[in-house]
């Protein structure tokens, strides 16, 4: 018997999504590392970008205007300015192996790899790297590695994150959606704002957990009352691009360009749902949204109905997504996990 609308999918991950595998690398010494998301075919593909200091790699391509509007992977990596180089790693390890944009009459191709940072640089690992900065490596071997199970919290992307006052990490979900469709969500979980509730063990993104994802919430009540102060678990001392939520949602739904760009946007609002303050001038919170296209859509009045609940669930999603992360991540030197923190206090 197939599991009922709105529950799970059988591994909680993105790779729920019929044709979506995930690989992941690390730097363990300089505390940071890599995570590509990549179709098994040219996926089409938008993004949605909200924070004010995002760090993005070929982005501006993904335009309603532009030429192309499928990719061949997209990679969330640490690093700021340096991991944009790890996209570098995955087109070539992608070329190598004839996928890519393919330019007619001859072998050539040019894989489309858009990329999104966090910034870890200041974590307490050794960025003592010169001239050799290790994201384009981490990329290739990431890419290379990549399958339906993966590890979460200080892994890939996430190994150097820092959410609020707690470890980050890199964090999963998925959802089964009504008529067969699947949606899961991916985040690297690394912003200025807090992802708990002040005075509480309790996640913001509590009132969306599945299967007992976060610890069972249930067991940890809201407060009776929160703090005025906006900034309260957030970072100390933040300044504009030290921070940063990057994430993918994905469907097997065969949506347009247009509407893969729609079910981005409304997935920014997980982020909403599980990061307080969310979107600051101090995070670059970036979303990509990917279309499998393996389920149709019916072609008929309620397509943009669809469409609508698709986007709801994947902003549900990337909240889990989000607050997994934490949930996942261990402690690493001085930057205490949520568990550590809440659970064995």
């Amino acid at each position: 018997m197939s599991a009922a609308p709105f529950s799970p999918g059988p591994r909680n991950l993105i790779t729920d999504v019929d044709g979506i595998s995930v690989g992941q690398s690390e730097d363990l010494a300089a505390r940071t590392g890599v995570t590509v998301v990549l179709p098994a075919d040219h996926a089409i593909a938008a993004v949605d970008v909200r924070g004010g200091g995002p760090g993005t790699r070929e982005t501006d391509l993904l335009s309603a205007d532009c030429l192309v509007d499928a990719v061949d992977a997209i990679v969330l990596s640490g690093g700021s300015v340096y991991g944009l180089e790890a996209a570098s790693g995955v087109a070539a390890w992608l070329g190598a192996r004839g996928r890519g944009f393919t330019f007619q009459s001859t072998h050539l191709v040019a894989p489309i790899v858009p990329q999104a940072i966090l910034f870890d640089l200041t974590n307490g690992g050794d960025k003592d790297w010169g001239e050799t900065p290790p994201y384009r490596a981490l990329g290739m071997d990431a890419v290379a590695a990549a399958g339906d199970t993966f590890a979460l919290g200080n892994k890939g992307a996430g190994l150097g994150a820092r959410a609020g006052a707690l470890k980050g990490g890199i964090g999963s979900a998925s959802v089964l959606a009504p008529a067969g469709f699947t949606v899961g969500a991916i985040a690297a979980s690394n912003p200025f704002g807090s992802t708990v509730m002040p005075g509480s063990a309790r996640f913001w993104a509590a009132p969306f957990e599945k299967a007992s994802e976060l610890g069972d919430q249930g067991q940890h009540p809201a407060p009776d009352s929160l703090p005025d102060d906006p900034y309260a678990d957030s970072k100390i001392g933040a300044s504009p691009g030290m921070n940063t939520t990057i994430g993918v949602v994905a469907t097997d739904a065969a949506l347009t360009p247009s509407e893969t760009r729609r079910v981005a946007m409304m997935a920014q609002d997980g982020y909403a749902r599980s990061v307080r303050p969310v979107h600051t001038p101090f995070d670059g919170d970036v979303v990509f949204a990917m279309a499998t296209g393996t389920r149709p859509l019916p072609e008929d009045a309620a397509r943009p109905a669809m469409v609508a609940m698709l986007g709801a669930l994947a902003a549900d999603t990337l909240a889990r997504a989000v607050a997994r992360g934490v949930y996942e991540a261990e402690t690493l030197a001085d930057s205490v996990s949520y568990r550590e923190t809440f659970l064995l206090s």
